[in-house]
């Protein structure tokens, strides 16, 4: 780097550090209030909640970095410019275009930091900060259906490779991750019942089995009809034979990863758990907007940093006569807050109008990159 970049950088990041601390405080005060409705239900006391929230703090800077990289970069600017310090730089020689790549290259640790955040700490203090909860208040994970969760689940399981579909009913998700009122019901390539399993427990055994306790084996076996009469299709027979177990060991391409989601919004979930989730849905020939537009965002959204100090740099160009370092950096703020419900309001539409995910994921930073760079481009002629 350069003597001026690493002014700048010292500048950017000591703003950026006291601005990313002083929002995830603001959330972590609010976070906490929404929790205290949960305190003294179970085991669930006020250091757990703490803890929870605690534990999120990560998602949190995930969410917060781009607006911190803003605000400070424009804190940073808009003091140089009050004290005269950036017009000395321009008079140095310093162009628009060699001040932008500068401030790009800033930028690179903090999207870095901001992968290393989205794809491995904040997943896992967030699926731990669930289990914390859960285990707190002696409950388990369950959906809206009274019935519990409903899975679809497709291989190729018999020896003259006939495929098998199954739809797997898991009453309740453990936070060790163990399954409890489990139902299987299994059909044939022809789409025909052929088996229904009930087992109190579950217990996965990698690479691909569940451990199945207290096991209820129901096999249908179609019964041909009686010479001279034609089968109903619509009203099959069949001859039911039924066997208790105490163990059973099922091969199956479903993981506690993937019903993991079940304990991590699609937003929080790192980018190898999404792929592998959304490979497992399209197997079995379901919808996957919603997770692929999920995958897009966290692959693309770490690069709203650069677009943000994009945004920030032409508040360098405007002299203090043009406004007061708080007001810039509150037009700062409000860019940014701008920003985050544009994104988030885009990423809704293009999942109710089924739009193609790196569309729907890249358009709201394209749109205020361009911004950025116009509004770079007018102070720069003016």
């Amino acid at each position: 780097m350069r003597i001026y970049e690493k002014y700048f950088a010292t500048q950017v990041y000591l703003s950026f550090v006291f601005v990313l601390f002083a929002f995830s405080g603001l959330f972590f005060f609010f976070d906490l209030i929404n929790e205290l409705n949960s305190v003294g239900h179970g085991n669930y006391k006020f250091q757990y909640a703490v803890l929870r929230v605690a534990l999120q703090t990560p998602s949190r800077f995930y969410e917060i970095i781009p607006v911190a990289a803003l605000i400070s970069a424009i804190y940073v600017f808009a003091q140089m410019a009050a004290n005269s310090e950036y017009t000395i730089f321009r008079v140095s020689g310093l162009a628009t275009n060699q001040a932008l790549r500068s401030l790009l290259k800033i930028g690179i640790p903090l999207v870095i930091l901001t992968y290393i955040i989205g794809e491995v700490v904040g997943p896992y203090t967030d699926q731990l900060s669930e289990r914390v909860r859960l285990e707190a208040l002696g409950s388990a994970v369950s959906t809206n259906f009274e019935s519990g969760v409903w899975v679809k689940d497709t291989l190729t399981a018999r020896a003259d490779g006939e495929q098998v579909t199954r739809f797997v009913n898991v009453g309740k998700l453990q936070p060790d991750a163990s399954i409890t009122d489990v139902r299987i019901y299994e059909f044939d390539s022809k789409f025909r019942l052929s088996n229904v399993r009930i087992a109190q427990s579950g217990k996965f055994q990698p690479p691909g089995h569940w451990l199945l306790k207290d096991v209820t084996d129901t096999q249908l076996i179609d019964v041909p009809p009686v010479a001279g009469t034609p089968q109903d299709a619509l009203n099959p027979v069949y001859r039911a034979s039924q066997v208790t177990v105490p163990e059973y060991s099922l091969r199956s391409e479903l993981t506690p990863q993937i019903l993991s989601v079940l304990l991590v919004s699609p937003d929080n979930m790192s980018m190898f758990n999404l792929f592998r989730y959304i490979q497992h849905l399209q197997q079995n020939h379901q919808d996957t907007q919603r997770y692929e537009i999920a995958l897009w965002r966290k692959l693309l959204y770490p690069f709203a940093v650069l677009v943000m100090l994009v945004l920030s740099l032409p508040f360098a160009y405007l002299h203090t006569r043009a406004g007061v370092v708080g007001m810039k950096v509150f037009g700062g703020i409000m860019l940014g807050m701008s920003f985050q419900l544009f994104n988030t309001l885009f990423s809704h539409m293009g999942m109710l109008n089924t739009w193609p995910a790196p569309l729907t994921a890249a358009t709201p930073g394209l749109v205020y990159l361009v911004l950025g760079l116009v509004g770079l481009k007018w102070v720069d002629r003016h």
